[in-house]
């Protein structure tokens, strides 16, 4: 980085924004490029600078239900996008082996009931239809056992308590914030690299400048703002606001501008993973609609689905587990079909910059901030940024309560999905072996440490969880606190003198809705087989 000597009038400060430069290419800064577009049509000017010598991580291949927001913004049918993307659907995180060995439980993608006034979980403390609470309160887990789709083979919806907007008439977009406590029953498995294609198509057709090239230099002005980059076969690039999607390196926002980042490895130490691309005959394999994670000896290993592979790694410590002992263990967990496939070893950055908006930088993406992908929050975490960033774009005054208030969002949510993460480990029976054990007694933070003694005597509600929007709804904390069973709960005093008719009425009917949706659906096989084939003949 160095200082250019003088401020040329024609970056920053002296009109409007319109020009607007990404650093980085993949996921963040495709998804990034491709909103900004959608949002702002040719108002802007976008240049994406991409290297061709820098690999994308690409394990971010599971997301929220919030994601459908994204592509109904840039206005994408999933007939449109999910065959280029070998996409499959994901009604659930299924959780195996955190409560002990063979045990395993779901947190599904569907509103929690509530019946006189208690949620269902509460009630199912007090009378627990069987020893599943995700069978007894949520119809999704019938489907995820059963491996069946969330739409029938005519495209339409099951029937949930949620109606899919009609986008023949308005704009035909939606975004996170107008959804917010609205439950979409599924979201996606994708392959993140196929994504990025397919959205570099999008942006490009629509006017977003493609230069693959590396950036050598990051020039500042007097103010300490981004003059220019530098780039190693283009020179210079100019642009009024950045965008870093460098990844971990941080390129512009934590090298460039040396903003400090906060670590969060003091209370979820995972700091490595190991991934396989393992291709499966899938037309042979069940699909299943669920994002898998299973709890191992350092750690946990995820399995995504896909049309053509299974995306799967070890997410790991490495003060408990060295990278040559988590690559043998991933094999021996997928068995014979990854005897050929090259593992890919990753050294995670979990934490966030102190800000994600410095100056006339925002960075979207790993730049920005990072979690282990245990709940599938890495493209939540771009989704959520590029939405922000569109709602507090710059005037030409560059007023800096804009930025103020964007970075208070992206913090907000990276440390809402910080709590709960830890609650995970915290939450977990397993202890088996030392990683396990000392989960149980890691730090957490002041304000998790308050709300987990509060859920020993009351499952958690709107009230009593992270206060601020962070993706994660409060029935979430309840699936993890029921499902994962190394913390005590109890129904509450109340319900020992209630009527519980209404209350044993709603488990009935989520046992007889599941099974007959079950009976009525399709598996994921035979729903993505039709769609594809409709793709090809179309």
């Amino acid at each position: 980085m160095t200082v250019a000597a003088q401020h040329d009038g024609t970056t920053t400060g002296d009109g409007p924004v319109r020009k607007v430069v990404i650093v980085g290419g993949g996921t963040a800064g495709w998804m990034t490029a491709s909103y900004l577009v959608a949002a702002f049509g040719d108002r802007i000017e976008v240049t994406l600078v991409e290297s061709a010598n820098v690999t994308t991580v690409g394990v971010g291949e599971a997301t929220f239900s919030d994601i459908r927001h994204f592509f109904e913004f840039l206005r994408l049918e999933e007939h449109e996008w999910m065959p280029a993307c070998n996409a499959t659907y994901k009604l659930a995180v299924r959780f195996e082996n955190w409560r002990q060995p063979g045990h395993h439980f779901y947190h599904p993608f569907e509103q929690l009931r509530s019946v006189d006034g208690f949620l269902l979980t509460d009630w199912w403390l007090r009378y627990p239809s069987t020893s599943r609470f995700d069978a007894d309160c949520f119809v999704m887990a019938a489907l995820c056992d059963a491996g069946r789709s969330p739409r029938h083979l005519d495209g339409a919806l099951i029937d949930q308590d949620f109606v899919e907007q009609d986008r023949s008439g308005g704009s035909g977009r939606t975004t996170i914030l107008e959804y917010q406590g609205a439950q979409f029953p599924y979201a996606y498995h994708f392959e993140a690299h196929l994504l990025a294609k397919f959205l570099a198509r999008y942006g490009t057709d629509r006017g977003v400048r493609h230069v693959f090239d590396d950036v050598v230099d990051v020039r500042l002005d007097e103010r300490g703002w981004i003059d220019h980059i530098v780039t190693a076969e283009h020179g210079e690039v100019r642009g009024d606001l950045y965008v870093d999607c460098t990844g971990f390196r941080a390129l512009l926002l934590n090298k460039a501008l040396d903003e400090p980042f906060v670590s969060f490895q003091d209370s979820l130490p995972n700091d490595s993973a190991v991934a396989l691309q393992v291709p499966l005959d899938m037309a042979s394999t069940p699909i299943r609609p669920c994002t898998t994670a299973t709890a191992q000896d350092a750690g946990w290993m995820w399995t995504i689905p896909l049309i053509s592979r299974i995306g799967t790694g070890y997410v790991y410590s490495r003060e408990y587990c060295e990278p040559e002992e988590a690559e043998r263990a991933l094999r021996a967990f997928v068995g014979p079909a990854a005897a050929d496939v090259e593992a890919n070893h990753i050294r995670m950055r979990i934490g966030r910059s102190a800000r994600s908006w410095v100056a006339n930088c925002v960075a979207v993406g790993l730049s920005s901030g990072f979690v282990e992908p245990l709940e599938s929050t890495g493209i939540f975490f771009i989704h959520h940024a590029v939405e922000q960033l569109v709602r507090y774009f710059p005037g030409g005054d560059w007023d800096p309560q804009l930025r103020t208030l964007y970075n208070q969002s992206i913090t907000h949510v990276m440390e809402g999905v910080r709590e709960f993460l830890c609650l995970h480990y915290r939450a977990a029976k397993r202890s088996d072996t030392r990683y396990w054990r000392d989960a149980r007694t890691r730090a957490v933070p002041d304000a998790l440490e308050e709300r987990l003694q509060q859920w020993a005597t009351k499952l958690p509600e709107a009230s009593t969880v992270y206060p601020h929007y962070h993706g994660l709804p409060p029935y979430s904390y309840n699936c993890i606190l029921l499902g994962a069973g190394g913390l005590p709960v109890r129904p509450s005093p109340a319900l020992a003198m209630a009527d519980e008719k209404a209350a044993l009425a709603a488990f009935q009917e989520i046992r007889e809705k599941g099974a007959r949706l079950v009976a009525q659906l399709p598996t994921q096989n035979e729903y993505f087989a039709r769609m594809r084939a409709d793709a090809a003949s179309g």
